[in-house]
């Protein structure tokens, strides 16, 4: 199988190349700028004059979790352009493709996408409205054969955290590892059932401030 994954350089999405490339799945690397949409939509509509994709992974997310009224305007359209924007975009962009080979479209969401938590405005209303988009679009093309997937992941150690004011905590029941997610996708990209929608969920709770 073939097929682009966003987010690829760290976190979720580098396990999941790693994942996909060590069982002899090829990964495409896009280098365009997520938040740039020409220059996306002229690379994407490149790769697909000559490769057909069996699967697109929306894996690249950025997250700010302050009040609200202390986010700027350049802060608030780039959450936006890469958490939503980017994967409507390319969604939209090889839906052709992912018909012609009825592939499947993988969103990472966020446990976020679920609940409502303090200071997560912005990034819940982008998770939440991928996730909407994912269930909404496999209604859409679920007779073409195209499966729709969101995978809402409970706190996760990555890098995500680096610039955050917390992290999950290093407790190991209290976290998920970026490749227990990559094992989640994994198993779905094969499966031959539509999994519309999946939370996982580490056992225990804990953060830890910095």
């Amino acid at each position: 199988m073939i097929g682009i994954v966003t987010g690829y350089s760290s976190g979720i999405g580098k396990a999941i190349c790693e994942k996909l490339e060590n069982n002899n799945h090829l990964v495409i690397r896009l280098s365009s700028r997520l938040e740039n949409k020409e220059e996306l939509e002229k690379e994407v509509k490149e790769i697909l004059k000559t490769t057909q994709i069996d699967f697109l992974i929306n894996c690249a997310g950025i997250g700010l979790f302050e009040p609200h009224e202390e986010l700027n305007t350049k802060q608030i359209d780039n959450l936006i352009a890469i958490n939503l924007t980017a994967p409507i975009l390319l969604t939209n962009l090889t839906l052709r493709s992912l018909k012609q080979t009825k592939g499947i479209i993988i969103n990472i969401a966020s446990i976020e996408a679920t609940r409502h938590s303090k200071f997560s405005a912005l990034y819940t209303a982008t998770k939440s409205r991928l996730r909407d988009f994912a269930l909404a679009l496999f209604e859409e093309v679920r007779k073409s054969g195209v499966r729709v997937t969101s995978i809402n992941p409970d706190m996760t150690l990555t890098p995500f955290f680096d610039d955050l004011k917390f992290q999950p905590s290093s407790k190991e029941a209290n976290h998920l590892l970026a490749d227990e997610i990559a094992d989640v996708v994994f198993d779905i990209l094969l499966s031959n059932i539509a999994i519309t929608d999946i939370t996982v969920r580490s056992q225990y709770f804990g953060i830890e401030k910095k």
